[in-house]
């Protein structure tokens, strides 16, 4: 039953021959690896405008040139990523670059801001999205939770069935998100070219306000520049794209820049010429729609795919986390099962793990994620310093042909960076002051896991160690319930292997059963030794495990190797192996994660 679901939900296996089909074109993965850095535009511009109404709504004005700003960032950031493509064609971005030209310790640093910045991505996104939709329909907001983890589970089997799949899904809800604002955008200038909208709106440009400071614009600029979040996610995913991978990368990643670049721009003149106040209970983007188009079709259209966006931002993580933990798996910095591809091709391992901590961070804060909107830029922003700051590095010691140029695009790219992670840490000091904390506990964690492989690693090397001991022989633990054919499957399968280390076990729970038994199996098998383990308690498993404790102590001393024989009933209907092997599976349950313990099931197929 649990392989029937599993391939209703995730689909055939795929052969390894079939990886070139689960490449995607820049078509797909534009949608699926930009949906992160498109949706911030439904909220970064929101976020200046919230600084700049602590002074005064006459400061509004100074969202243009703040907006400037936070495009001259985003070029900076997407021409380096576009460097960091096609100079580390393989993937793994920031931390890739910040390992190999900085050091261990800062590619830990970016890598683990990433990975942890992934899983806020997914929790933010999705509980941001479901918080749109428990806005329309206000009867579902206490279910809000249970909403929020439905749509990650969706997300989750989406990607589990390959990344073709999920782009194809996928890329439908990102375009219509970025015509309905192409529309707003361009009716809104409309609008105003043709004198409907009042310029008395907003104040004009160079206006003086009264307690302006260097510090509040800084502020502004920061809060901006979470709109960037996400855009390091294609130099991560290089492995996605059909080839030429780099080229395709680069293409992708500069329509993606070009597109956020366009949004972005047009929410914050059309919020300044509108003069729109940011609101608790209403978007930015909802009053420039509102005031655009009215309650109409349009409105609830740009309202709609928002709340889609938002939601799907997730799989931006789903794309680029799985990728990252490889390059780390690779390194040996977190365990090598995040390597392994799943039945559809994708790293289903780091999909899973994404998608279980995602849950516990949507559960642990009840679906109110929005106070980790700091913690989760702050969390990229260190990223990108760390690999502007490596690229240009890189720059300085290798000298290119053309270098100084790419030089000063990292100086650029990486002390703007710099200057908003500061900021981030001075103004919100209270909401990412947890960095603090994490990361360093982050970077242990990596550094016991690969202090734990290179110690695994080198005893293991034939060349660098001692012989293996000899195993002198084999002892073989039998459990046996009554005098069966299944037992005696069992046994003659126990004698080809060592016929004179065979141990059957039997656990009685009266003493005259214990009699009984043993008188009849000296009659049937007097030359298999049999051990009778009186339990009052009724348990099967804890004198076994004990007894199997105590004959692996003594084997181990002599270089013996302990197997566990486990007689099962294979009947002609597979849901019937419950019926008749209960204490098969709870013993092998109970043994399966033992150390030093060979576990074997020897099946009798029954004929009816």
């Amino acid at each position: 039953m649990l392989s029937i679901l599993k391939r209703v939900l995730i689909g055939r296996p795929l052969k390894s021959t079939e990886l070139g089909e689960q490449k995607i074109n820049k078509t797909k993965a534009l949608a699926i690896l930009s949906s992160d850095a498109l949706s911030s535009v439904a909220y970064g511009p929101e976020q200046i405008l919230i600084v700049l109404i602590t002074i005064s709504s006459a400061a509004f004005w100074y969202s243009i040139p703040i907006g400037i700003g936070v495009l001259i960032l985003l070029t900076a950031l997407i021409l380096s990523y576009r460097q960091i493509i096609f100079a580390y064609p393989h993937g793994g971005g920031a931390y890739v670059v910040s390992k190999e030209n900085l050091g261990m310790y800062p590619g830990l640093v970016a890598g683990g801001s990433l990975l942890v910045d992934y899983i806020l991505t997914v929790a933010v996104s999705v509980s941001a999205g479901t918080d749109a939709i428990t806005s329309a329909f206000p009867s579902l907001h206490e279910h809000n939770v249970g909403i929020a983890i439905l749509f990650v589970v969706f997300i989750t089997i989406l990607n589990l069935r390959g990344v073709t799949e999920s782009a194809s899904i996928l890329a439908y809800p990102v375009y219509l998100f970025v015509l309905a604002l192409f529309i707003l955008s361009g009716v809104g200038i409309y609008n105003i070219l043709t004198g409907q909208v009042s310029p008395d709106l907003h104040a004009p440009i160079g206006t003086p306000v009264a307690g302006i400071s260097l510090f509040l614009l800084l502020k502004a600029f920061a809060s901006g520049s979470s709109a960037l979040t996400g855009v390091e996610a294609i130099s991560n995913a290089i492995p996605n794209f059909k080839d030429p991978a780099p080229n395709n990368a680069a293409k992708t990643l500069i329509a993606m820049g070009s597109l956020l670049a366009l949004l972005f721009s047009g929410i914050i003149f059309l919020a300044y010429y509108y003069g729109i106040s940011p609101k608790a209970e209403v978007t930015v983007v909802s009053q420039i729609a509102e005031q655009t188009f009215g309650r109409n079709f349009m409105y609830f259209f740009i309202q709609g795919t928002t709340a889609l966006i938002l939601i799907l931002a997730a799989n931006t993580g789903y794309s680029a986390f799985p990728l990252l933990a490889v390059n780390l798996a690779k390194d040996k910095f977190i365990p090598r099962m995040f390597t392994m591809r799943g039945d559809r091709l994708g790293y289903s391992n780091g999909i899973i793990f994404l998608a279980v901590m995602s849950i516990i961070l949507i559960v642990a804060f009840k679906g109110k994620t929005e106070h980790l909107i700091p913690l989760y830029a702050v969390g990229v922003f260190i990223p990108f310093t760390l690999s502007q700051t490596g690229m240009l590095l890189k720059w300085l010691r290798e000298k290119p042909k053309g270098w100084v140029t790419k030089f000063i695009i990292n100086t650029t790219g990486a002390t703007i960076s710099l200057i908003v992670t500061l900021v981030f840490f001075i103004t919100k000091f209270t909401q990412v002051w947890s960095v603090l904390i994490f990361l360093p506990i982050i970077i242990a964690i990596f550094h016991q896991i690969r202090k734990h492989y290179d110690a695994v690693g080198e005893q293991l090397r034939i060349t660098d160690c001692e012989p293996a001991p000899p195993i002198e022989g084999n002892v073989i633990i039998l459990p046996v319930a009554g005098i069966t054919h299944a037992v005696e499957n069992s046994l003659n399968y126990a004698k080809s292997l060592s016929p004179h280390q065979i141990i059957a076990v039997h656990v009685p729970f009266e003493r005259e059963d214990e009699l009984i038994f043993e008188e009849k199996w000296n009659k049937w098998q007097p030359d298999v030794r049999l051990v009778t383990l009186h339990s009052p308690y009724r348990s099967i498993i804890n004198p076994l495990t004990k007894f199997i404790d105590t004959v692996q102590r003594k084997a181990g001393e002599s270089n013996y190797q302990v197997t566990v024989i486990i007689p099962q009933f294979i009947p002609k209907k597979g849901w019937h192996n419950i019926l008749h092997n209960q204490s098969s599976l709870m013993i092998r349950a109970h043994l399966l994660f033992r150390r030093n313990v060979i576990i074997t099931t020897v099946p009798y197929h029954l004929k009816k």
